[in-house]
């Protein structure tokens, strides 16, 4: 967009040619914006049509890949995963009843084969804040959606930390659960992390705006609005009705973890047979372990919920947890043990201060804290290098470590009907890793949306440069 110039007379100073010329620049500028956003809108027109198109191109099409090891059933097999219309089919099926060959072969070099990773607790990410940006977290999710493919995150869980009701009224509506695609990873849903959670352990969370729920599950309500696109919640066990706020959460599908608290065994174990079903970033944010009461900790190994399994959050990123205690857990309960970024916004940027809702946090040493405090705040570490450290720590298998990172999640979320594993009938989202389990290619519904080769930085300098260029047009129309 260019803004012709317009020459004034200062000898004359004629007030009314002053007036003139604001007008005329404004006009200019409103055209540039009404132009924008229509070529923005035939640009959507273009791309929806040419999605329908591909998918036209491609629907019924049978794709075989072969030469890999797929995790099924907790095992790395060498067999050939199948793919038509977006999903895992049965290979019987087709050739016994169907009598298909298939119409496209992948060969994978020997690749692992695993379904994509799940962050069930990501409070943004590439600059981006879930809990802040109020007036563009539309793009600023697709802006993580996108980011997160080279990471191998298929599915995730926008993360909300204790907010103002304002916010929460503004923000979750937005965040609308959506299938992935080449433009990014899927949104399952929003993780509501607080408000209603302990003072003394509210972490980095404002103090002025934790709450509790002395009407129950109507507070929730009033508070959150609308819970349809939410798909968990933390919330700490020990607040006075508790058990009937999670009752009421289970039941409408929502799936309830427990974090930031004071909450002793006892009260953990009631909460789970509430139905809760998993403890929100693991040994963070909570009372240590006591022999005498080991708090939350201790729900790894109770005696008393062996009908049930407790799942756990656990930021394995070398800096939150080490390795010793990350041991213990995993050794203690690995079916339970779930990989999460709790990543910030800062994670993808630069060595600095950034800010993460009202909070201005501060990136040196691969950690993230309050700035000026030595609290930790969150992870800027990715899915993939947390998988590796669970690895590495632990000692465990490549089938386990993959799990904490698919299988798992999905459980806590109920959804692998579709999600988390490669089952038949099941979404085609999967990643291929190499031996070291980094990330060579993402799959979401069997196309292909990365791989290695490609640059997502890119993506991110035009995002930059965008923001630079919308600053420049407002500085030109403020100065008329």
């Amino acid at each position: 967009m260019s803004v012709h110039s317009v020459t004034i007379s200062v000898d004359t100073f004629d007030w009314t040619e002053i007036r003139a010329a604001n007008h005329l620049a404004v006009d200019i500028l409103k055209m540039g914006a009404k132009n924008k956003r229509k070529h923005a809108q035939e640009d959507v027109v273009k791309k929806d049509a040419k999605q329908t198109k591909m998918q036209e191109k491609t629907k019924g099409k049978i794709y075989k890949f072969y030469n890999c090891q797929l995790l099924r059933d907790h095992k790395l097999v060498k067999d050939n995963l199948y793919v038509r219309d977006g999903v895992i089919i049965n290979p019987e099926k087709l050739f016994f009843e169907e009598k298909l060959p298939p119409d496209e072969q992948i060969d994978c070099k020997g690749a692992i084969i695993c379904p994509g990773f799940i962050d069930i607790q990501i409070n943004g990410a590439f600059g981006v804040d879930f809990s802040c940006d109020v007036d563009t977290i539309e793009e600023g999710l697709k802006i993580v959606a996108k980011g997160l493919l080279p990471h191998g995150v298929t599915s995730f869980c926008p993360t909300i930390i204790s907010s103002k009701e304002d916010i929460y009224r503004k923000i979750v509506p937005k965040i609308k659960k959506v299938d992935g695609n080449k433009e990014g990873a899927g949104i399952l849903g929003a993780h509501v992390e607080g408000p209603f959670i302990s003072v003394e352990k509210k972490g980095a969370h404002p103090e002025e705006n934790l709450r509790q729920f002395p009407n129950g599950f109507s507070d929730l309500i009033d508070l959150y609005g609308n819970l349809d696109n939410v798909a968990m919640i933390t919330i700490a066990p020990e607040l006075d009705r508790s058990d009937e706020v999670i009752k009421e959460l289970v039941k409408r599908g929502i799936s309830v973890s427990l974090g930031h608290t004071t909450a002793n065994l006892v009260q953990g174990e009631d909460a789970i047979r509430a139905g809760a079903s998993c403890i929100t970033h693991l040994f963070n944010a909570m009372v240590s372990f006591h022999h005498r009461d080991p708090h939350l900790i201790g729900l790894l190994t109770s005696k008393f919920l062996t009908d049930r399994q407790v799942y756990y959050g656990l930021i394995s990123d070398g800096v939150h947890t080490h390795p010793a205690a990350v041991r213990m857990a995993f050794r203690s309960n690995p079916r339970g043990f779930i990989v999460v970024t709790d990543a910030i916004p800062a994670m993808g940027l630069p060595i600095g201060k950034h800010h993460m809702g009202s909070q201005l946090v501060e990136i040196q040493d691969k950690k993230a804290f309050i700035a000026g405090t030595n609290t930790l705040c969150g992870s800027i570490a990715t899915i993939p290098k947390c998988v590796q450290n669970l690895k590495k720590n632990t000692d465990c298998t490549t089938e386990q470590a993959l799990d904490a990172a698919t299988l798992h999640p999905a459980e806590v979320l109920k959804i692998t009907d579709r999600k988390g594993t490669m089952d038949f009938d099941t979404d085609a989202d999967f990643l291929m890793l190499d031996e070291n389990l980094n990330v060579m290619a993402t799959y979401i519904a069997g196309e292909q949306v990365w791989h290695q080769d490609w640059h997502p930085a890119a993506s991110l300098l035009s995002r930059q440069m965008s923001k630079r260029v919308e600053c420049e047009e407002s500085a030109i129309k403020n100065n008329f």
